[in-house]
């Protein structure tokens, strides 16, 4: 009885650090005004195919809190590296393709005029998680075909 109980809280635990981990790397693209220029865009096309149109972007009140919303997604993230260095129940994989997302979307005035590199190397990380994500996937089906 009290194994399952410590097997509940511990499960619980898990799917709090994995929310979490989501709404870390979620805040974070909101940091990065070129990502966010893009979803406002989508936002539009799909308003436009259902016959909405737009003159403005309708997420332009969100450049406001770039900093804000990077600074939380941030703080998050070093909670949610915290948690991995104290139990790791997060894959690492998902904590990399985090850091990707921060270092790309650092939305700092100082540090605009190396805004290029940090994205190449944000993009690098990203690019990166997404090939590990792809090759464990590919190499977990083909274990399975083999047994």
């Amino acid at each position: 009885m009290v194994a399952t109980k410590t097997a509940r809280g511990i499960a619980i635990k898990e799917k709090a650090a994995s929310i979490g981990s989501n709404v870390s790397g979620i805040t974070s693209i909101l940091g990065s005004w070129q990502i966010c220029h893009t979803i406002c865009l989508a936002i539009i096309a799909l308003l436009a195919a259902i016959g909405i149109t737009l003159t403005t972007l309708p997420l332009a009140f969100l450049i406001n809190y770039s900093t804000p919303l990077w600074l939380i997604a941030a703080a998050l993230s070093t909670i949610t590296l915290l948690m991995y260095l104290k139990r790791p129940c997060i894959s690492p994989n998902t904590l990399l393709f985090q850091s990707g997302i921060l270092i790309f979307g650092i939305p700092f005035q100082s540090v605009q005029k190396y805004a290029v590199y940090f994205r190449i190397i944000g993009a690098l990380i990203i690019l990166a998680s997404i090939i590990i994500f792809i090759d464990k996937k590919i190499k977990n089906k083909n274990q399975k075909r083999k047994k």
